[in-house]
């Protein structure tokens, strides 16, 4: 898994693209898929209300695309202990992720050999894909003699404080990471210069070391190291990390000890993807 892809990266070339409205972008599909967006794997169900904090969309509008959803199977409507109402994914929402996982022939290819680092590291070791500015787990492996994150398949983290988004960010093209910057600065104005001077130093290390790192940066207590690949056949760039709790797994054994398997094993599932 060559890092050649971030050697030339330099702050100027991160700077905002301003692109023009594009003319067959259909808002009110693209509102609608916001709104199931906006479900995290703990989620039983959410109203309204939280749907539009999540999605910045008005209130009003999520009245409305919430009816069309419950209308179409992909959100049901639900009530809680408190009597309390609110809306949870629906069997339409399952359909889709079942077909795609079922699909994802990457994942069984990868199991055997993230289950081997997650053993030896006694950490978690997880398998991701970009889903707009998060990182989706889509596999994930864990040792039976440690304590691990509680995290699991369809998990959401950000991408550009975690050490999984990082090497995403490192792998994929100017253009994508300038789009996906712009999103983020747009959402966290006032974390913003942290968070650009944590990818800055996340992109040099993908060039120095062939990973990208997160020690404390996303969750005070949770380091992590992550690479990045590309599945043959045009597939997206997925992403492998290895981490948990600090107090198990410290800087030093991650950068020495855990970098170098998991580059490794990012450079033999490229190859064994693309039947080299």
């Amino acid at each position: 898994m060559p890092p050649q892809s971030a050697t030339a990266i330099a702050p100027a070339a991160r700077r905002p693209i301003n692109a023009k409205a594009d003319r067959h972008f259909v808002t009110a599909l693209a509102r609608g898929l916001d709104v199931l967006s906006a479900y995290r794997s703990r989620d039983r169900m959410l109203g309204n209300q939280e749907l539009a904090k999540r999605s910045g969309l008005p209130k009003s509008t999520i009245s409305r695309l919430t009816y069309t959803l419950t209308k179409l199977g992909y959100l049901e409507h639900a009530q809680d202990a408190t009597g309390a109402t609110g809306y949870r994914l629906g069997s339409a929402v399952l359909a889709l992720g079942s077909t795609m996982l079922a699909r994802m022939d990457m994942r069984a290819v990868a199991r055997p050999l993230m289950q081997e680092l997650a053993d030896h590291s006694q950490a978690m070791v997880s398998l991701g894909m970009r889903d707009r500015t998060s990182m989706i787990y889509v596999e994930n492996c864990r040792s039976e003699s440690a304590l691990t994150l509680s995290l699991d398949v369809g998990s959401r983290i950000p991408i550009a404080t975690t050490a999984m988004g990082r090497a995403y960010l490192a792998l994929c093209s100017d253009g994508e990471r300038n789009d996906l910057l712009q999103k983020v600065r747009d959402r966290n104005p006032e974390l913003w210069p942290r968070i650009d001077a944590g990818v800055d130093r996340a992109l040099e290390e993908y060039r120095r070391l062939g990973c990208c790192t997160s020690f404390g940066e996303w969750q005070p207590h949770v380091n992590a190291v992550a690479v990045a690949f590309r599945p043959p056949t045009g597939r997206s760039i997925m992403a492998i990390n290895c981490g948990g709790a600090g107090v198990n797994l410290s800087r030093e054994f991650l950068l020495e000890e855990v970098r170098p398997l998991l580059v490794g094993m990012g450079e033999r599932l490229q190859h064994m993807a693309a039947g080299t």
